[in-house]
């Protein structure tokens, strides 16, 4: 499971890691060391415009989802919170994500993410739960495979009315390697550069070839540590969450 992460990359830099082609500045979000569940978080996808009427290429663009997603079909958009994660073995059959892996594919951008373990206290004698920050060795960024859907709110009468459209996000988790599974058996699976632009591409649609992009991470490039409970609480904020503490 993947239920929190860090995000603090400039949209400028996102635009020139990821080779996005539109973006509205005015949507910017703030830097987060603590994205939770039904928070706006950033996302990478690809569209046909839709004033395009011929075969256009899909345009990249960053923008802003809600992380949780909310199938078309869902009758309260309180769906959501419940699916923040896609299990990558069951994803394309799953019937809330099935349709979103075949044509509404996304790439989170994220400085690493959050995991607990356990951890009998020696003094206590009682369990508690030390949370772990595990981030990319080489400081880079992570693109975190995922999955967009719209949804229709019912009580809104205008399509053209903004409030109408609701856009979520969910990330695509797998068995944990490296670092990580040292912390917790389930990890965010992120993509290799080489494959961002074949999961974005919406014209690309065959199950076998999208689940082959898929594939678990290989071992050495993560690093753990372990950090301070304050983020434990969804309002803390701040890079004193990421930084090392006795575990």
């Amino acid at each position: 499971m993947c239920g929190r992460y860090v995000s603090t990359r400039a949209p400028e830099d996102l635009v020139r890691h990821f080779r996005v082609t539109a973006w509205r500045p005015e949507e910017a979000l703030e830097p987060s060391w603590n994205i939770a569940p039904t928070d706006q978080v950033w996302a990478v996808l690809e569209r046909v415009p839709r004033e395009d009427t011929g075969a256009a290429t899909p345009r990249r663009e960053l923008r802003p989802l809600r992380w949780g997603l909310v199938p078309s079909w869902a009758k309260d958009p309180r769906t959501g919170a419940r699916l923040i994660n896609a299990r990558v073995e069951t994803v394309h059959v799953k019937p809330a994500f099935r349709r979103a892996f075949a044509r509404h594919r996304c790439l989170l951008p994220a400085d690493g993410f959050y995991e607990w373990q356990r951890v009998e206290d020696g003094h206590t004698g009682r369990a508690r739960k030390q949370p772990w920050f595990i981030h990319p060795a080489d400081g880079g960024i992570m693109a975190l495979a995922g999955l967009y859907a719209h949804w229709r709110d019912p009580h809104v009468p205008r399509d053209d009315d903004p409030a109408a459209w609701l856009t979520t996000c969910t990330i695509i988790t797998t068995d944990a390697t490296d670092a990580a599974g040292r912390v917790h058996p389930r990890m965010p699976l992120a993509l290799d550069a080489g494959h961002y632009d074949a999961w974005l591409d919406p014209r690309r649609q065959d199950t076998g070839e999208l689940r082959a992009l898929l594939r678990t991470p290989a071992g050495g490039h993560l690093d753990a540590r372990p950090v301070s409970t304050a983020v434990n609480d969804v309002r803390a904020d701040g890079p004193e969450l990421v930084a090392e503490a006795a575990s």
